[in-house]
């Protein structure tokens, strides 16, 4: 069911990949709901994704780009705003890498030439972002910018390794630029603290399925889907939400506000049993 909340605005999604992608869902809901978008990511994502068919779905028109990147960054922002007519109103940052876990390197033996692109893709690229649509004056008043980010920016779980720096960096960047771009063009930056997600990133993450099992097992609601993230997203880009900024927002079942549950206590307490 659409009701129009987007209607009118015009938007980019970074980080569609394939239908896994909760940046993929956020198109088409967001597109669903009125909104007329364009679409960004890395040029072999693009070669190899299926972005072009989502292109093609949602008439998006897809604009390669390094994130990390400035000079790619003001091209996506001059070429969507002058593709969609006008100002940016929102913007999907969904964008996350560690090589360090994909080699599987623990966190007390990264390699630092890995780390630092993680950081760099992962939470650099963000502030990047930011500042470029703020020096064009490309983001119209009133906007909304999401990042997505994970509970392991605040707690430690296992494997999720340097990508948790990253994401911690991430959050931190939507405080400090937030205050910023709120005082000076009313513009609201947030986070959303998603479940455990089976995207082709998080598949990268080896611990993952654990990670969603018990989660699944802690949280009274159970794990937020993607389809779910993206309705989160659609509300927080739409006027609903126009006073909320600079926060980190949990979108876990419940997750974030639990130690142990009856379930997760229970397969505890049958790993003793002979």
């Amino acid at each position: 069911m659409s009701y129009g909340l987007l209607k009118g605005k015009r938007g980019i999604i970074f980080g569609a990949l394939n239908e896994m992608s909760i940046a993929w869902k956020v198109a088409e809901q967001a597109v669903a709901e009125g909104a007329i978008i364009t679409l960004s990511n890395t040029p072999m994502a693009v070669r190899m994704g299926e972005v072009n068919a989502l292109s093609e779905k949602l008439n998006a028109p897809v604009i390669a780009a390094d994130a990390t990147s400035v000079a790619d960054l003001e091209n996506v922002f001059a070429k969507s705003q002058e593709l969609l007519g006008g100002k940016i109103d929102f913007v999907l940052h969904s964008i996350g890498m560690s090589m360090n876990v994909r080699k599987k390197r623990e966190y007390d033996d990264l390699d630092y030439d890995m780390f630092h692109k993680t950081l760099d893709i992962s939470a650099l690229s963000f502030h990047k972002m930011l500042q470029v649509a703020k020096k064009m004056d490309a983001i119209a008043e009133g906007g909304s910018v999401i990042a997505l980010s994970y509970i392991a920016a605040q707690r430690v779980l296992f494997g999720y390794n340097d990508m948790a720096d990253a994401k911690s960096l991430l959050e931190s960047i939507t405080r400090s630029f937030g205050y910023i771009y709120g005082r000076e063009r009313g513009i609201r930056i947030n986070t959303i603290s998603q479940s455990p997600t089976m995207t082709t990133a998080g598949s990268g993450v080896g611990v993952m399925g654990n990670l969603m099992d018990f989660s699944e097992r802690v949280s009274p609601l159970g794990n937020a889907k993607a389809d779910e993230c993206a309705n989160y997203c659609i509300v927080m880009f739409s006027d609903l939400t126009r006073k909320v900024t600079m926060q980190n927002l949990f979108h876990d079942g419940g997750f974030s506000s639990m130690a142990m549950s009856e379930s997760a206590m229970t397969q505890y307490l049958q790993s003793f049993e002979k």
